[in-house]
């Protein structure tokens, strides 16, 4: 058994974390003498109690590795553990790193310098727009955009990523063979074609309450800074902004309507010293030491409209409205598309300045 092996098998191990592991290998030199102690041995190690070392001690009876390495090569996929260069070089530095990830994609080097965006799952328009505007924007500048992959700001997030032609990175709270939310098929699937979808967490793990804290904790950890951009006062977003100042990285939060409990995490994050975000002029200037104002994109402005430089998609979303003005249900209709691509064709089409959107959802060329 190799290295790699041995580390997964040792994250199928219930209660077996990256803190006690840490204080195995110290004791045990590498991850395959730990599986081959006695829980005698084992439980000689401090902080190391009698369940969890008769759990690693008996665990060929518990886990199957040889499953589970087949399901990692049938599924297209594969496994960093921190021995790998490829490991987020980031993540390395916080108290916990995970003991493995699986990674659907790739991660690649100019991801260490990547920021996250989160908020709340049940978003406002406001926030959805803000979500998709700040991945579009950070993308554009060759930014990594990191996200949950989960319904409302980091949907938008995401897909707003995608519309620059950037790279995102979607961190799960379950196995990567289960799909959470089901609607975000679709999305998984494009963003591992050009960036990674990635977790700790062995297949056939589904989403549970303690499963979504230990994603929150590697979205900061892998991260410069973390954008709140909607949050109730008790939620996710703002369990990872904590995680954020643990780890030493900067926080950014995007201020709301005052009357808006989606805006309340935000501001509490403000009072409490985050920087006040507005768009990206807000966060690159704290990593100017990256991206230095001479040496960032502009991000794109108004352009002649030639057939050829628009998506299949955009080309169906502007015929749709080249007879007037429509609201967005009207422009699904009129386009042809599935609901989810003629809103990132609109967005993309919004940050191109051919499409202006008018109050009451509804959408107008400027051109």
């Amino acid at each position: 058994m190799d290295s790699k092996h041995a580390y997964v098998a040792l994250n199928m191990i219930e209660h077996l974390g990256p803190v006690r592991l840490r204080q195995l290998l110290a004791h045990f030199g590498t991850p395959q003498a730990i599986l081959e102690a006695s829980a005698a041995q084992l439980g000689a190690v401090h902080g190391i109690g009698p369940d969890v070392a008769t759990s690693i001690a008996s665990w060929r009876s518990k886990v199957d590795l040889e499953g589970e390495c087949r399901r990692i090569e049938s599924f297209g996929c594969h496994v960093l553990t921190q021995e790998d260069e490829g490991y987020p070089p980031l993540l390395r530095e916080i108290y916990d790193p995970p003991i493995v990830l699986y990674v659907r994609g790739s991660i690649v080097p100019r991801d260490k310098n990547s920021v996250a965006v989160v908020g709340s799952r049940q978003t406002t328009p406001y926030g959805g727009e803000v979500a998709r505007r700040l991945g579009y924007q950070l993308a554009y500048t060759g930014v990594t955009v990191v996200s949950g992959g989960a319904r409302g700001i980091d949907t938008a997030t995401h897909q707003g990523a995608l519309a620059a032609g950037g790279r995102t990175l979607a961190v799960l709270g379950t196995g990567l063979d289960i799909v959470f939310p089901p609607e975000n098929r679709d999305l998984f699937d494009r963003i591992a074609a050009t960036g990674a979808v990635l977790t700790q967490f062995p297949f056939g793990r589904p989403a549970d309450k303690q499963s979504f804290p230990i994603r929150n904790r590697i979205v900061a950890g892998m991260t410069l800074g973390t954008v709140v951009v909607e949050a109730n006062i008790n939620s996710g977003a703002m369990i990872t902004a904590q995680f954020a100042v643990d780890h030493g990285r900067q926080v950014f939060a995007v201020p709301g309507r005052i009357d808006s409990p989606r805006s309340k995490g935000c501001h509490d994050l403000i009072k409490k010293g985050a920087k006040l975000c507005e768009g990206i002029d807000d966060i690159l200037p704290e990593f100017e030491y990256l991206f230095p104002p001479p040496n960032r994109p502009s991000l794109p402005g108004p352009a002649p409209l030639p057939a050829l430089d628009l998506t299949e998609p955009e080309q169906a979303v502007h015929r749709a409205l080249e007879g007037g003005e429509l609201d967005s249900d009207e422009v699904i209709r009129a386009s042809g598309l599935p609901a989810s691509a003629a809103s990132v064709a609109l967005f993309s089409l919004e940050m191109k300045r051919l499409v202006r959107q008018l109050p009451g959802r509804r959408y107008q060329l400027l051109r």
